[in-house]
């Protein structure tokens, strides 16, 4: 039985989580490994973890925490922040990450892209798209955890992490974050259709019929969220949260399985 892919997106800060909203002002809403145990009771597809600080402070997530998160999760998971090297994607990978997640380093290194496909295979390299409209409104790529604006255009991005080889594009609406309004379905449309690999769809989800506009009008094979996942009612009080299958069955089911 076929379905998209619905991933929990969970930010590392200081070896804890946090919730962002349009990339900042990051709220503590626990420890990751009690995150990845509940996760793994509520059978969650895939998780992927984001290091917010990691290029920032020039460095790869904490080697010890991943280790910790592999030894416990049992969906695989990826993760992203700081990867500018073979060797960083060598270290992640043998501490027990699936997948990487590339944002920066795709801008800035985009040989990286080719070089870890060839070596780890494509399967096994996301490329991160972080995007925000600029005062003409035209969607612009960021780096830096969405702290440089570039004069890339997401498609002509996106297409050519493709021709280098990634498996995988994930786009991340910059002013959609945390701010549980939706997806910005209409730059999630332009990515799916210029690219022939699997998108993830990321940034603004509010509520699960979210997830099915993402998929059904934006065409995303995968769907992404943060804050749904670990918020609760108005006040967003922290509890951690996923869907069951029978209702996740029910949000996509106008897939032919």
């Amino acid at each position: 039985m076929f379905r998209p892919r619905v991933i929990p997106v969970l930010l590392l800060k200081d070896k804890g989580l946090v919730k962002t909203v349009k990339f900042k002002d990051g709220k503590y809403v626990g420890d990751p490994i009690n995150a990845v145990r509940i996760f793994n009771n509520l059978k969650a597809d895939e998780l992927i973890f984001l290091d917010i600080q990691a290029t920032k402070e020039n460095r790869i997530s904490s080697l010890q925490v991943i280790q910790n998160i592999g030894d416990e999760a049992f969906m695989p998971f990826s993760v992203g922040g700081g990867i500018r090297t073979i060797d960083d994607i060598k270290q992640i990978i043998n501490a027990g990450a699936e997948k990487v997640i590339i944002n920066t380093a795709a801008v800035e290194t985009p040989e990286l892209i080719t070089e870890a496909a060839n070596l780890f295979g494509s399967q096994s390299v996301i490329v991160s798209i972080d995007v925000k409209k600029n005062i003409f409104g035209k969607y612009k790529v960021y780096t830096k955890n969405g702290t440089k604006s570039t004069n890339l255009a997401p498609i002509k991005h996106a297409q050519n992490m493709e021709k280098l080889g990634a498996g995988e594009i994930m786009i991340n609406s910059i002013e959609k974050d945390g701010t549980l309004s939706g997806y910005d379905i209409d730059i999630i449309n332009q990515i799916c259709n210029s690219v022939d690999i699997p998108v993830i769809a990321c940034g603004g989800c509010g509520k699960y019929e979210d997830l099915t506009d993402a998929v059904k009008l934006g065409n995303a094979s995968a769907v992404a969220a943060g804050s749904i996942f670990v918020f609760h009612g108005a006040r967003k009080a922290v509890l951690v949260n996923y869907p069951d299958r029978e209702l996740l069955g029910n949000l996509f089911s106008f897939f032919n399985y």
